[in-house]
């Protein structure tokens, strides 16, 4: 256990230095790259006008996402009118997606609980 325990410390100091030598280099880099988003000069009243923006943009995009909600809907009401005629398929990609749902919901319940199973702090 001793020895794992000192392996482990050894990587993390060789990570730890390679951050160190190249943290930086990578850092310019990915600004370089991505200045065209950068507003200058950053000041608070700028960050807020940003703030509102997305948020307004997301809340003008609310009319289109409830047509495609609708247009989605309509589309397994007339697949259920039609069930007779669904391929194996169809049904296979159905379940797939119910029992991913229900996989993000116990570990969203998980999480929730703060990641105990069984709901007690042990």
């Amino acid at each position: 256990m001793a020895s794992k325990l000192k392996q482990l410390q050894s990587k993390a100091g060789q990570a730890s230095e390679f951050l160190s030598k190249h943290g930086s280099a990578y850092y310019k880099q990915l600004m370089e790259q991505n200045k065209q988003y950068v507003q200058e000069p950053a000041t608070v009243e700028k960050c807020n006008e940003l703030s509102k923006q997305l948020f307004y943009t997301r809340l003008a995009s609310l009319p289109s996402r409830n047509e495609s909600f609708w247009k989605e809907l309509d589309y397994v009401k007339n697949l259920w009118k039609n069930r007779k005629e669904v391929h194996v398929e169809q049904a296979g990609i159905a379940a797939l997606f119910g029992i991913e749902c229900f996989a993000w919901f116990c570990a969203g319940e998980i999480v929730g609980r703060g990641f105990t199973f069984t709901g007690y702090d042990v």
